[in-house]
C-alpha cells in the first residue's frame, strides 16, 4: 500500500457536521492555511464496540481516495493519523437541497464523473443517497463519502456488476429530477435490476436495515434520516397547516458530543400581523414531536422561483455561518442571512475537543 499522507499542519475545527456510532465529521481548516477548508472523519469518536467496523469503513475510504487522487470534484486525501482521516472540502449542495429539476447538463456531467471514477477502478457503492451527489456553485457534479467504495486492480465481473449498479443509482437520481432527459437505453437499464441486486433487496437488505437502524441507530441518511423522516415530516406537516406560518424550513443539526445524535431546527416565517415572539413561544410548547430549536424570522431567504434557500439556512443550523456570504449571492440575501445568523439558536458546536 502506498504511503499515507500526513497533514502538513494541525487541523483547527470549526463545526461538527454529523455524528453516528462510526465516526464524527467535522469541518475546519489547517493552522498554517486558514483559508483552506478541510473535513475530518474522526474515527476515534466512534463507540468502542463499533470501532473495528468503523476503521474498516475508514480504510475503504482511504483506499478509494488514494486511487482517486487528482480526479476533479472528488475529495483529496490530505492526511491520515491514528484518529481518522482528513479530506479536502468540496463546495456544493447535495441533490435534495440543490433540486436540479430539468437540469440535463448536471446529469451529463455526473455521468462523465462516474465513468472517470470507474476508469480509476473505483466502485462507489452508495450512490442511491442524494447526499453523496453534490452540485458545485458552477453547476458541476461532485461525489463524496467513499466509506463503502471498493477499489479494483482489474475490471473483473464483480467490478462490472458494481459499476453497473453505480450507474443505475445515478439514473434513479436523474429520474427523480430530470425524467424527461432519460434516454431509451437509460430507461432500459433502470428497468432491468441485476439478479444480485434483486437478491440483495429481497434478502440481505432487510437484515442490513435491521442491524444498522435498529442496533447501530445508523441509516442511509448520514445519521439524520430516521428522525427527519419521522419527526421531521410530522413537524413540517404541522407547520404547513398552521395559519400563522407563511413559510418554514425544517433541518437537522448535530447535538454536542456529550449528548450525541441529531436535533431538529425549524426556521419559521410568520404571517403578516402575527407577533413573532408569540408564535415562537407557541411552537416551542407544541405537542411532541416538536423542534429542538425554533427561530421565527422576519423573512425566509428564497430564490428567484420563490423556493426557500435551505442550503443557506442549513449553514445557520450547523453554526457554519462564515460560509454564508460566499453562497448567498445578491446583497439583499446576504443582509437577510446575516440577520438570521445573528439570531440563531444553536450555539453548541463552535469548538470541538480533539
Amino acid at each position: 500500500m502506498a504511503t499515507r499522507p500526513t497533514l502538513p499542519s494541525p487541523f483547527v475545527p470549526r463545526a461538527v457536521l454529523k455524528r453516528d456510532v462510526f465516526s464524527e465529521i467535522a469541518v475546519g481548516s489547517l493552522r498554517d492555511e486558514p483559508e483552506r477548508t478541510v473535513t475530518y472523519r474522526r474515527v476515534a469518536h466512534s463507540a468502542p464496540w463499533s470501532r473495528p467496523l468503523a476503521w474498516a469503513l475508514a480504510k475503504r475510504e482511504i483506499r478509494a481516495l488514494a486511487a482517486l487522487q487528482g480526479l476533479e470534484n472528488t475529495p483529496e486525501l490530505l492526511g491520515v493519523d491514528a484518529s481518522g482521516l482528513y479530506r479536502s472540502w468540496i463546495e456544493g449542495a447535495p441533490l435534495h437541497v440543490a433540486k436540479p429539476f430539468g437540469n440535463a447538463a448536471y446529469f451529463r456531467d455526473a455521468k462523465r464523473l462516474l465513468h472517470a471514477l470507474h476508469r480509476r477502478g473505483v466502485a462507489h457503492n452508495d450512490l442511491a443517497k442524494p447526499q453523496n451527489w453534490l452540485m458545485t456553485p458552477d453547476g458541476r457534479a461532485a461525489l463524496i463519502d467513499m466509506q463503502l467504495a471498493t477499489v479494483f486492480k482489474k475490471r473483473t465481473a464483480l467490478f462490472r456488476l458494481l459499476a453497473r449498479e453505480d450507474l443505475r443509482h445515478l439514473l434513479k437520481q436523474k429520474r427523480t429530477w430530470c425524467r424527461a432527459a432519460l434516454t431509451p437505453s437509460e430507461k432500459r437499464l433502470l428497468a432491468s435490476r441485476s439478479l444480485p441486486a434483486q437478491i440483495w433487496m429481497k434478502t440481505f437488505k432487510p437484515v442490513y436495515n435491521g442491524v444498522t437502524r435498529g442496533i447501530f441507530r445508523w441509516s442511509d441518511g448520514e445519521g439524520t434520516r430516521d428522525r427527519m423522516d419521522s419527526e421531521g415530516q410530522a413537524i413540517a406537516a404541522r407547520l404547513d397547516a398552521d395559519p400563522a406560518v407563511a413559510g418554514h424550513a425544517v433541518l437537522p443539526f448535530p447535538y454536542p458530543k456529550s449528548r450525541g445524535g441529531i436535533g431538529i431546527y425549524a426556521f419559521v416565517e410568520a404571517m403578516p400581523g402575527v407577533v413573532p415572539a408569540d408564535l415562537e413561544a407557541r411552537l416551542r410548547k407544541a405537542p411532541s414531536p416538536r423542534p429542538d430549536i425554533v427561530q421565527v424570522v422576519r423573512q425566509l431567504p428564497r430564490d428567484a422561483a420563490g423556493t426557500v434557500r435551505e442550503d443557506l439556512l442549513r449553514l445557520v443550523a450547523i453554526n457554519h455561518v462564515e460560509e454564508i456570504d460566499g453562497l448567498a449571492g445578491e446583497a439583499a440575501t446576504r443582509d437577510l442571512m446575516r440577520e438570521i445568523a445573528a439570531g440563531r439558536g444553536n450555539l453548541t458546536d463552535r469548538r470541538l475537543k480533539l
